[in-house]
């Protein structure tokens, strides 16, 4: 498996633990636990789609990274 694989599985595994805890009613949307795991993932997603070249995913992650940074700093859901 390359190191580009591995990356992109484990931001892809912290994205959807955020999603199945808030399916699950553990982790609220507003939560900062929340939106640090999906600032994590999607930064860790978006890098694993720079190292393979894939410029859409890395525009979506860089996004979805983003909205979760600034959700994440004024302390509301994204």
């Amino acid at each position: 498996m390359a190191a580009s694989e591995i990356v992109g599985s484990i931001g892809v595994a912290i994205l959807l633990l955020a999603f199945f805890l808030n399916l699950a009613g553990r982790l609220a949307a507003s939560s900062r636990t929340y939106q640090a795991l999906n600032t994590l993932g999607a930064g860790i997603s978006c890098y694993a789609s720079w190292l393979i070249g894939f410029r859409p995913f890395v525009v979506l992650e860089a996004t979805w990274c983003a909205v979760a940074l600034v959700a994440l700093m004024r302390g509301r859901p994204a």
